[in-house]
């Protein structure tokens, strides 16, 4: 399975060439021409006579970079992207292009005090493990700079979910390739950029240079489906269908757009919902402003935990984001 090559792969921000390496050679198939900008964002163009349409996703994943050594031979770092400083405490890793494993570490429950066990730690109080007896011997192992992300593995389980790291963005790029494979009228370009989770930095670049007439933003997106959340606050729930967004903290997305995306879900059967939060924001941001300024609307895949180690979602979630993308494309031009 393609998502599971995608999601596998190593790919922080700054560092996506193994996952650019593959989206490059799975869409030179479908498409009339591949470009890779100087910001390393991928560039697919799928030529049409209609109106010129940018189809999005970001290649790159919330992880860590080396920033420093400890005399005893483990490692400093600090985070790439938005994750909670709850979240890597006892994580497996991999650390560089060799892919060395590492353990990310904290004092002993046993050990800290009042105040620690009731505080958030910072990264200052975290060290990566790499099993080196002295710094010398890591630094042999370990460049500074060098790209750290959590070492989970896709499988499926469950009834038709699907669990691995990434899956934002990598969901959405593997949606983006499929949608790639067929026909259309309309002049479509699809971006996989680079840089997303520190600020929609590809994106600029891209959707400048495209000068779109829409935006449709591909995303796996947050899911708060849990038994002590109230159902207000469920953004999205897994099973429901590719959810739609209203707005988020980087768009006020076209409702315009929005409704025909409905349209055509309800037309084809298709499930969907609508995002029921504001919070977060993505590449859409960044394609509404560029330039002389594009439409914009969000598709999202619907999953739980997002910026941690794992991610989980829905087979059938995804199966229907990629046919509404499709089914609502099939009508421009």
């Amino acid at each position: 399975m393609l998502l599971e090559a995608l999601s596998n792969a190593s790919g922080v921000s700054g560092y996506e060439g193994e996952v650019r390496n593959i989206i490059k050679e799975e869409v030179k198939k479908y498409v009339d021409e591949v470009i890779v900008n100087r910001m390393g964002n991928i560039i697919a163009h799928k030529k049409g006579n209609g109106p010129k349409i940018i189809i999005d996703a970001h290649m790159d994943e919330v992880g860590f970079i080396i920033t420093g050594y400890n005399e005893d031979g483990t490692l400093r770092f600090h985070s790439l992207g938005g994750i909670n400083n709850k979240i890597p405490p006892a994580k497996v890793v991999f650390i560089g292009k060799n892919r060395i494993t590492g353990v990310i570490g904290i004092k002993p429950i046993h050990l800290q005090n009042k105040e620690e066990k009731e505080k958030c730690m910072s990264y200052s109080e975290y060290c990566i493990d790499i099993g080196a007896n002295s710094k010398e011997e890591t630094k042999r192992l370990v460049k500074l700079g060098d790209n750290v992300v959590f070492n989970t593995m896709f499988s499926e389980f469950g009834k038709g979910l699907i669990k691995g790291k990434a899956f934002d963005d990598r969901i959405g790029c593997a949606i983006l390739i499929e949608v790639l494979k067929e026909n259309f009228n309309c002049d479509i370009y699809g971006t996989f950029n680079v840089q997303e989770e520190v600020g929609e930095r590809g994106a600029y670049t891209s959707s400048f240079a495209i000068n779109p007439d829409i935006g449709i933003v591909i995303e796996g997106t947050v899911c708060a489906d849990m038994p002590n959340i109230p159902d207000y606050k469920k953004a999205t729930e897994i099973g429901k269908g590719p959810a739609i967004s209203i707005m988020d903290e980087s768009s006020l997305f076209s409702s315009q757009v929005s409704r025909e995306i409905i349209k055509i879900a309800k037309e084809k059967n298709i499930p969907y919902q609508l995002r029921k939060s504001i919070a977060g924001g993505n590449d859409g941001g960044a394609i509404h402003m560029s330039g002389k300024g594009a439409k914009v609307a969000t598709i999202s895949v619907p999953c739980r935990y997002i910026h941690s180690s794992v991610s989980v979602a829905s087979l059938e979630d995804y199966k229907n984001t990629c046919n509404l993308i499709i089914e609502y494309l099939k009508t421009l031009g």
